[in-house]
């Protein structure tokens, strides 16, 4: 059962109480709201502004919808005033469905590439629910050991893993990017399927990358 925060929250920075979120009250009776009923304890805010969730004092979501993806640019323009206006880590949750598939690479490149961002795919809102609650049992006041931050942003950061794939041809550093934001390593990066890599970088590359890795 979800109650009204009895802490301070200000226009400042949110504080969640470890183990909660404060969610958006547009998002109370949501499918992600029911779903993580009995499993987290959610409390509703009004004024969280652009944010969606609050997963820490630091740390917060922002969800686009397939409609969101459908309807034009707008939640780009959400992203950019987000990322220009705040200092919290942001990860963005974006629902990839057939309908919405075709918009997905651009939105991956803006979040991951330009924004600096950590993106996670889901195919629906119950989907995202067991997402957030994994995040926020793993979440602890050291950031490091969170290991859905650590795989999208740690090994992004390695230098000699990023000069690694753009060894593969066909790749230069924004594809070695994309890929290391979807994959997460090299060991998965080897098991992938060509469909799969297909995703991230296209029919050509893929098949070049998939003939490199598996020759």
């Amino acid at each position: 059962m979800t109650t009204k925060a009895n802490f301070p929250v200000t226009a400042g920075p949110v504080v969640v109480p470890y183990g909660h979120v404060i969610g958006n009250e547009k998002w109370r009776g949501s499918e992600i709201a029911q779903r993580l009923q009995g499993k987290i304890r959610l409390i509703f805010e009004d004024g969280l502004g652009l944010v969606d969730f609050h997963l820490s004092n630091r740390t917060c979501i922002l969800y686009i919808s397939e409609a969101d993806l459908v309807a034009g640019n707008e939640f780009k323009r959400r992203l950019v005033r987000f990322r220009n206006a705040s200092s919290l880590g942001g990860i963005v949750i974006v629902e990839r469905t057939q309908i919405s598939d075709q918009y997905f690479l651009p939105v991956q490149k803006l979040v991951v590439l330009e924004l600096g961002m950590v993106l996670f795919p889901v195919a629906n809102q119950g989907e995202a629910s067991q997402l957030i609650t994994q995040l926020v049992r793993e979440q602890s006041k050291d950031e490091n050991s969170n290991p859905f931050l650590r795989k999208q942003c740690s090994q992004l950061a390695e230098p000699s893993l990023l000069r690694t794939v753009q060894q593969i041809p066909g790749v230069g550093k924004t594809k070695a990017l994309l890929l290391l934001q979807q994959f997460g390593s090299i060991h998965w990066l080897c098991n992938a399927s060509v469909k799969e890599l297909e995703l991230v970088v296209g029919q050509t590359v893929a098949q070049q990358i998939y003939n490199f890795l598996c020759s």
